[in-house]
Order: C-alpha cells, then structure tokens, then sequence
C-alpha cells in the first residue's frame, strides 16, 4: 500500500479541534476532515522539531511499512520513526528536496476518535 493522506502546513493560528502530539510539542489537526486533506501543525515554543520540518509543508502517504521506504536510495531521514497515539507510527523524510511523512496506522481512527 501506498497512499497519498495529506499535506502538512505550519502554522501559528490555533485551529479547531487541534490534537496533542506530546513527542514532538506539536498541535496538529486531522486532515481527513478538511476538504482539501491539509492539515495544519501550530508548534509549541519548545518543540525539538528540526527546523527544517516547521519551515516547509510535507507531503505525507499511508504505507504498509515504513522500514521498505527507509531503504530506498535518495532517502534523508530527518525525524527517525516514532509512534503517535498508539495508533500511528510515522517518519519524516527528505527526498527530490522535498519533505515526506510516511504514516503506518496501527489502528484506524485519528487520536481515539
């Protein structure tokens, strides 16, 4: 499976029905609810989040399993693999100069909803 699921935009304007990222001192919405699949992450002061995420939108994509993405040539991960609300696992990468989050559900849903 590969999929296209979203497309990140940071921003600073809180936004409706935002969701907690703990890990990564992120509010980030849920794109399957926006029309055009956007969804926006509104980052905390403190969030270690790699500059270079906060200042570019990604393009993120379901897969089956992130390890046979990670493997391809061209591939810079920027923010290892990491689990997001039990549901979730997810990495960030460079690659064409283009950011992509590769997402692997470990369950349907989006934060227990």
């Amino acid at each position: 499976m590969f999929a296209f699921d979203h497309v990140g935009i940071t921003t600073t304007i809180v936004q409706p029905d935002e969701n907690w990222v703990e890990q990564s001192r992120v509010w980030v919405t849920n794109p399957k609810t926006h029309p055009e699949h956007i969804e926006f992450l509104r980052y905390e002061p403190d969030s270690t989040v790699p500059e270079l995420i906060k200042a570019n939108p990604h393009i993120a994509f379901r897969v089956a399993t992130l390890d046979e993405h990670l493997k391809q040539p061209g591939v810079e991960i920027i923010i290892p693999p990491f689990e997001v609300g039990g549901f979730l696992r997810v990495v960030f990468v460079r690659k064409y100069n283009t950011i992509f989050e590769y997402m692997q559900y470990l369950q349907e849903g989006w934060f227990g909803q």
